[in-house]
């Protein structure tokens, strides 16, 4: 029987993308090691918050002061999986135990960020492969980037895709917004990297609501993005609704007219899949991973310039239409199955040996 420890230190940021990759790789795989009665078993070590996410509290190894300089957990460990590039790893195991780093993107080098700061953020995830015994990318897109841009010394690479969870049912409450025309729906921390503000201009162009849910997290660009829908006359259309639950996302992803995802960088891009769950129509930035992940199941605008954004907009919305995409679109969403990929993931773990 071989021990699996999950640092699971990100799910202290409830809404994050890194909450729910954790929540379901520890899920799944627990489940899927219970099934098989005994061949291993995996626990998480969790920050008091989320130590009642998982189904077995009986896993959980949650985080106390004194683990700065005793890690009892780790004597009889024989797999530590560090499920983020930016994450920590144990003490240096002297062979007592198998790293496996996942890594999410190098995205600092798709960000227009300052080359001494790119510099400082890929030093960091290198320290992290050097200390790793195998490495998991989650798309091809970010696998490439790290073998052009880190060292691996032969260390094995894989890539497994994210999964994408099992929706809540659809649901607004009394204090919800609810859109009074039909509206397009974006999803994500509300960022200069997540290139939300090119949408606007297009909106003059058309009569939708744009709802815009996830983390205000960059005071500046949500000023500069409200005032520019001022200039364009389209306040009353615009609204960045902050953190919603997952009934309210449920229901803003089925209720949408199509799904607008203009980011300039993506490891992977969750909030895609989801909307392809609802069969959506999704309108992608051509950059990063995302043609990886909406392959011939979603529109990309090739620029952003509105009059063209508009024209891609109108006859990729003309084309789901005609050709009835919906399905096929769903069942692109189901490619990324968070079963199948934690089981992937458990071949990675039976490979270290």
């Amino acid at each position: 029987m071989r021990k699996i420890i999950l640092d699971c230190e990100q799910m202290k940021h409830r809404h994050s993308g890194l909450h729910q990759y954790c929540l379901n790789i520890g899920k799944n795989a627990e489940r899927i090691f219970e099934d098989c009665r005994g061949s291993n078993t995996i626990r998480f070590y969790v920050p008091a918050s989320a130590a009642g996410d998982f189904e077995n509290k009986r896993n959980c190894i949650v985080e106390k002061k004194y683990h700065r300089v005793l890690k009892p957990f780790l004597w009889d460990c024989d797999i530590w999986h560090t499920p983020f590039q930016s994450g920590r790893m144990p003490p240096v195991s002297n062979g007592k135990f198998k790293v496996l780093l996942t890594i999410h993107d190098l995205n600092c080098l798709h960000e227009g960020k300052p080359v001494d700061e790119q510099q400082r953020s890929v030093a960091h995830t290198q320290k992290l492969i050097d200390r790793a015994d195998a490495i998991v990318c989650i798309s091809e897109f970010c696998k490439n980037d790290v073998l052009q841009h880190c060292k691996v010394n032969g260390k094995p690479v894989y890539v497994i895709h994210n999964g994408t969870h099992k929706l809540h049912e659809p649901l607004l409450i009394n204090t919800s917004y609810k859109p009074r025309l039909p509206f397009l729906f974006g999803m994500g921390y509300v960022n200069r990297k997540k290139n939300f503000h090119v949408l606007l201009p297009m909106m003059k162009s058309n009569n939708y609501e744009l709802v815009i849910a996830g983390k205000l997290d960059e005071p500046d660009y949500i000023h500069s993005m409200l005032q520019m829908a001022k200039e364009l006359g389209i306040q009353d259309r615009v609204k960045l609704l902050g953190p919603v639950s997952e009934t309210e996302k449920s229901w803003y992803l089925k209720n949408c007219f199509a799904y607008m995802h203009p980011s300039l960088a993506e490891g992977f891009g969750a909030p895609v899949v989801e909307a392809m769950s609802f069969g959506k129509p999704v309108f992608l930035s051509p950059y990063t991973s995302l043609p990886e992940i909406g392959g011939d199941a979603a529109f990309y605008f090739s620029s952003f310039n509105s009059d063209q954004m508009q024209t891609i907009f109108e006859n990729g919305m003309a084309e789901y239409m005609k050709n009835g995409m919906a399905q096929k679109i769903i069942n692109k969403g189901k490619e990324y199955n968070w079963e199948a990929k934690a089981r992937e993931y458990i071949s990675v773990y039976e490979s270290l040996k």
